[in-house]
């Protein structure tokens, strides 16, 4: 056993003492559960004639020892591993969180020296991220933001709901502006949103509740809301999608008024719009208020809007972005 801890492999036969044997770099994610390896995975552990790895920390070892792999805790060099699979043999390095990158370039300076017979390299991924696997990561980070955050671990629903506003918003104007890095980072800031407003809900004495209570309750909505995917209702048009959503939210909410759930502080076009959407999906017939006024005459526009399938709100802010680059011509 040499000074790094790893023990070289013993003298070869000679008739199998020039084969170069195999590397397998073993890959796990560690946004799987440990021990939930792939099948290649497992055959190649079971098959090799050395596992090593070199943190002795490692999530996946305890699973390893108890399917009866020896696992060496050990770090070699790309010399010592190469000299390890001298003889045909296999040799799996389970790879730690950073991939081994010393490792690795290690052995890449070896092949390309042309000095050595250089072993077969595998690198076997033996579990994967599914879609969706790095939101645990943001789960997680935010967890030790509000416990060591000084400024994180204050906020409360109520000082933060001025952010979800403002992130609404710069998530409208990217998609307006068809910026598609911005656009990114726009869900990436409504995302946190959401993940914040739930990691401080956990905290809540007497109704706690957590971000996977608020994933399941809207995974619930939408396969309720769909039943045309997920039951036995068919559509084949949009409209028809339309009237079973609408159809399925009425039976949930058992609203007395169509104007129940429409939010009273969102921007004035945008409330017209909506009462004016309720009342026409509705099939009432509500005039509007006669009154002299500016507010008024916006209220008959914004129907207006929304009955020609206008959103008066983006149709403004494109104006009002056409406004503003006519001032900066003048301006010069």
């Amino acid at each position: 056993m040499n000074a790094t801890g790893f023990e070289p492999a013993p003298d070869q036969d000679p008739d199998t003492a020039s084969a170069p044997g195999r590397i397998v770099l073993l890959t796990t994610s560690h946004r799987v559960a440990p021990g939930l390896l792939s099948w290649p995975a497992w055959q190649a552990l079971h098959a090799a004639d050395r596992v090593l790895c070199a943190d002795g920390a490692h999530p996946q070892l305890p699973y390893l020892r108890e399917a009866g792999i020896a696992v060496d805790e050990t770090s070699p060099t790309a010399e010592e591993l190469v000299g390890a699979c001298a003889g045909g043999h296999t040799v799996v390095v389970v790879a730690t969180g950073e991939g081994e990158p010393a490792l690795t370039d290690g052995l890449a300076r070896l092949a390309g020296s042309g000095r050595i017979q250089m072993p077969e390299l595998e690198l076997l991924p033996a579990s994967y991220d599914l879609p969706g696997a790095r939101l645990l990561d943001l789960v997680q980070v935010m967890d030790r933001i509000r416990a060591e955050c000084p400024w994180s671990s204050r906020q409360t629903h109520e000082g933060l709901a001025k952010y979800g506003i403002e992130e609404a918003y710069e998530l409208v104007e990217a998609i307006e502006e068809g910026d598609r890095d911005e656009l990114r980072e726009e869900l990436g800031d409504v995302l946190l949103q959401v993940v914040f407003h739930s990691r401080i809900a956990e905290e809540d004495p007497d109704a706690p509740f957590s971000v996977d209570d608020v994933a399941g309750g809207i995974v619930a909505k939408l396969i309720h809301r769909h039943p045309h995917v997920f039951g036995d209702e068919t559509a084949s048009t949009p409209e028809e999608v339309k009237a079973h959503w609408l159809r399925t939210k009425a039976i949930e909410k058992q609203r007395s008024s169509v104007t129940e759930g429409i939010p009273l502080g969102q921007p004035g076009l945008a409330l017209a719009a909506k009462l004016a959407s309720r009342v026409r999906m509705a099939g009432l017939d509500v005039p509007l208020p006669k009154s002299e006024g500016i507010g008024y005459e916006l209220l008959v526009l914004a129907a207006r809007a929304e009955a020609e399938g206008v959103d008066p709100e983006a149709a403004l802010r494109a104006a009002a972005r056409a406004y503003r680059d006519a001032i900066r011509e003048v301006e010069g």
